[in-house]
């Protein structure tokens, strides 16, 4: 079971950079290779769809889970058993091409994006709480435990998807 710090009230920053109450530390976990963070996935129901079909941390159309963190894939693994969906799909992970400034990025191995259903949306939306929009607008949700779910709709190309951060 992940243990997760609690939240202060100011959300701030384009990639929704966080700011901590003093002295809670980080349940992240630990950084994975790609064979250790798929092997925890797609036993339960989670695979990736990149328009690359390759995982290639260095090339932005692929799908790579290279260095990221065990806490993100529990918390993709807990969302699914949580919100009863049959299967997750992850279009984007720790592959370049995401904003990657601040601790907690995809690079990181914080964030994880997942392909939008209607199933996923309506538990995201019924279950957590929403705490507003982020700098570029878009609607943000916060789960008890802190995390937080951005729905990105469409935008400059980008197929719409949930931008997840698990701390």
């Amino acid at each position: 079971m992940r243990v997760l710090p609690q939240l202060a009230a100011t959300v701030t920053g384009i990639g929704a950079a966080l700011l901590f109450t003093a002295g809670v530390a980080s349940a992240s976990g630990t950084p994975l290779s790609q064979t250790q963070a798929e092997a925890r996935l797609i036993p339960n129901g989670i695979t990736a769809a990149s328009p690359g079909g390759c995982t290639d941390k260095k090339n932005p159309s692929c799908v790579s889970y290279e260095g990221i963190l065990s806490g993100t894939v529990e918390g993709v693994i807990d969302l699914k058993k949580a919100s009863g969906v049959a299967s997750l799909t992850v279009v984007g992970g720790t592959e370049v091409g995401h904003g990657e400034d601040g601790k907690y990025s995809h690079s990181n191995g914080y964030k994880i994006d997942l392909q939008p259903s209607p199933a996923l949306d309506n538990y995201i939306k019924s279950t957590f709480q929403y705490v507003g929009l982020r700098d570029d607008g878009f609607p943000m949700w916060k789960s008890a435990s802190g995390d937080l779910y951005c729905d990105e709709a469409s935008h400059s190309g980008i197929p719409a998807h949930w931008d997840i951060v698990y701390y």
